[in-house]
């Protein structure tokens, strides 16, 4: 179990933001981040300690002839549910990424498929805006472009609200799709694929871009046939130079398209710093389901058979037509507990 004293300094900690967020000294921004952090996590302490005086109390009891029997038939309910807090504190002291509370850019691309792998891509960006609707998240298309048939070439979208970046990270990667694909005529199942890159939004404190560093162009994104949803003279595309990164934007406000240019470069360089950071860690968190590697084929989606199956944790639900409604929440959250899972093992939880 974890140490008193641990669990102590969190709660001094807690009542210590507490106390200066009423009093108004400090960064207030900065203390109520950290105080939504500890909030929830002090109330399972306070159940842990309230449970543990309990059965502390019944223990007892036992020596009291009187008060036996009710003791006895007390403590074993009491032992049960402090084994379900302790469970769910040793969960909320795990270390946590410090990007989870981020927005994040999602970019969906085609992979191999051809035309169908194009639609397939686009089934996904529908699939994740709906799912956006679902948790209440906002999103916005910063850059579209359609293929002949309707499907995408490349999209690249901002969803921004609570928690977004801990739950949508652990759909980057290779997703497959099998079935029979509309430009088909002889009712073959194909199978194609498009790739996912979920980034944590960065802030400019996060990453110190030169001015010099950078190229930025203004174009016209293209019409008919070129795949763009805006026909634009000020679309901005902008060429990181140390990197070789290029972003582009093409809203019909070229200063809004820097806006959105640069904060999308952020992102990238910040995702960069980040994989570097984490190859640098013990290489058993490498294998993490979160881990967002793009090159790994994460999921397949089965339309003939109606399967979605989730090969990182050999998770297979029925429910394809509803996943593709973008009901995901079943299969991050079982992604959720399996890393985890992985963690408190690690840890010898």
């Amino acid at each position: 179990m974890i140490p008193r004293e641990k669990l102590h300094s969190i709660t001094e900690r807690f009542e210590y933001v507490q106390a200066r967020m009423s009093s108004g000294t400090g960064d207030i921004a900065a203390l109520g981040r950290e105080y939504a952090d500890l909030r929830p996590i002090v109330a399972i302490i306070e159940d842990w300690q309230a449970l543990t005086d309990q059965i502390d109390e019944a223990e007892a009891m036992l020596s009291d002839p009187e008060m036996r029997a009710l003791a006895e038939e007390e403590l074993p309910t009491l032992r049960r549910r402090l084994t379900e807090v302790e469970k769910a504190l040793q969960i909320a002291l795990l270390p946590k990424d410090s990007a989870d509370a981020r927005p994040a850019i999602v970019e969906i691309r085609p992979g191999t498929g051809g035309e169908e792998a194009a639609l397939f891509a686009g089934d996904l960006l529908r699939m994740y805006q709906r799912y956006a609707e679902t948790k209440g998240w906002r999103t916005e298309i910063i850059e579209l472009a359609e293929s002949e048939l309707g499907g995408v070439r490349e999209a690249v979208v901002s969803v921004k609200g609570e928690g977004v970046f801990a739950r949508m990270k652990y759909e980057s990667g290779v997703h497959r799709v099998q079935r029979v694909p509309e430009t088909e005529s002889g009712g073959r199942i194909h199978t194609s694929a498009a790739t996912v890159a979920v980034l944590p939004e960065a802030q400019e404190v996060d990453v110190k871009i030169d001015a010099g560093d950078i190229r930025i162009d203004t174009m016209r994104s293209s019409g008919a046939g070129g795949q763009h949803v805006n026909t634009t003279d000020s679309a901005v595309r902008i060429t990181h130079i140390p990197s070789g990164i290029v972003v582009t934007s093409s809203e019909k406000s070229q200063h809004r398209n820097r806006e959105i240019a640069m904060g999308v470069l952020r992102a990238k360089l910040f995702e960069a710093e980040r994989a570097r950071a984490d190859g640098e860690r013990a290489s058993a968190r490498k294998s993490q389901v979160g881990s967002g590697d793009r090159s790994e084929r994460i999921r397949t989606y089965n339309f003939p058979q109606g399967r979605m199956t989730d090969h990182r944790i050999n998770l297979t639900l029925y429910k394809l037509d509803q996943v593709m409604q973008g009901d995901l929440d079943d299969i991050i959250d079982a992604l959720i507990s399996d890393d985890q899972a992985t963690l408190l093992a690690e840890m010898g939880a």
